[in-house]
Parts: C-alpha cells; structure tokens; sequence
C-alpha cells in the first residue's frame, strides 16, 4: 500500500496554491496601485485618478481612517449617515440636498477632517445623507486650497504664497 495521498487531495491542494499565489498578487497589486496614486513632494500634493475615473484623498474623521471621492461639483463635503451614526456625530438640523439621484433628505453635523499631506479643517461642516455609498470632499474643503487637475492628476499646492 502507498503511503502517498490520493490523486484528487493532490488535485485540490494544486489549486488552492495557484489560488493563494493569485490572491496574494492581487492584494501586492492593490497596495502598489494605492500607493502610486497619492504623493506629497515638496508642499504639494499629486493625486492620480483612480481606475474607476475618480480621484481618492485617504484622510480621517475624528481619527478614523476614511477614502474621501473628491468631488468638485459638491458644495459641501458629504458622508453616509450610517457612517455618521458609527462616529457618533451630533446630529443637526435637517437639510435637503440635490444629488445626482434627486433631492435627499439628510442631517448637518460637524466633524474634525484630517486629509493625508497635512490639510486640516476643524469642526468642518458636514451632510450626512442616508443614501451616500462613500464620503464626498466637497468644495467647503476643496475651495480652500490651490488646485488644478491636468493629465488625470489633481495637483494641490500647500506651500504659502
């Protein structure tokens, strides 16, 4: 009798290798691509265009890691409620926003804002609307500093003058 084990674990143990090394490269891939699309040199900051066409900022709110979507055709920066709910944000007075899908109605709270490269914005002004699939860095941020978008990169310009 054959100590060796049978054809089919064989098989199996094949294929969740190929599938680990796979898995494994794709998740080397993300992590390069991440850290390719955001660079700060010398006060400003570049930031390439994502592969689904948007630019992603990685920040915090009140300490919490968060991918803000750059969205310059927002008033205001925007989050889920969910979200705010998990932050436990105060909640304020209601408002009604037009979005892309109509008018929503959602809450106005206030949040510290930390966005990588060293912008800050302190107890910003914030909409927090039931429907909203990621956090929208709106024009009350974006208004603030010296951009231009040129190539698909969203250059900001920190240094003073």
């Amino acid at each position: 009798m054959s100590s060796d084990p049978p054809h089919t674990l064989k098989v199996v143990t094949g294929w969740l290798l190929v599938g680990l090394v796979v898995f494994l490269g794709m998740q080397w891939w993300l992590r390069e691509q991440q850290q390719t699309r955001f660079a700060v040199q010398g006060g400003v900051i570049e930031i390439r265009r994502a592969a689904d066409g948007h630019y992603h900022w990685p920040g915090t709110i009140n300490g919490r890691p968060i991918d803000f979507l750059v969205d310059t055709g927002a008033t205001g920066t925007a989050i889920p409620a969910s979200l705010a709910r998990e932050l436990d944000l105060p909640v304020g007075a209601q408002v009604r926003s037009s979005t892309a899908g109509g008018v929503v109605v959602g809450f106005e709270t206030r949040a510290d804002i930390t966005l990588q490269g060293g912008v800050r914005a302190e107890r910003l002004r914030i909409t927090a609307l039931p429907a909203l699939d990621s956090p929208l860095l709106g024009m009350n941020v974006l208004g603030r500093l010296h951009w231009r978008q040129r190539d698909g990169v969203l250059s900001i310009d920190l240094t003073p003058g």
